[in-house]
């Protein structure tokens, strides 16, 4: 396999292996929102780990933003990873079945 390959895997999991990250994927999974709904949320974390954690995914193009006045949006960059995370919650709760 390609080892630049592995190394943008890499990146997007080091991406994701964080809760706050994780939570506003999770958040993302139902749409786009305003920073202001994401924070509103989310509201067990300050609001400039939820800012850095907005930067650090966009930064490995799994969401991407919209800017519309003084709101900026997020949603997700890529539509399966709705699948990805779906498949993953099953494999976590163990409601998977084996190849």
């Amino acid at each position: 396999m390609d080892n630049n390959l592995n190394d943008k895997k890499a990146e997007i999991f080091k991406a994701l292996a964080n809760p706050v990250r994780l939570d506003v994927i999770d958040q993302l999974l139902e749409g786009e929102k305003c920073v202001c709904e994401i924070q509103e949320n989310l509201k067990k974390y300050q609001q400039a780990h939820i800012s850095k954690s907005l930067q650090k995914l966009k930064s490995v193009g799994l969401i991407k933003d919209r800017r519309d006045g003084m709101n900026v949006y997020y949603s997700l960059r890529i539509c399966c990873m709705s699948e990805f995370f779906g498949c993953l919650n099953k494999i976590l709760k163990n409601e998977i079945n084996d190849c």
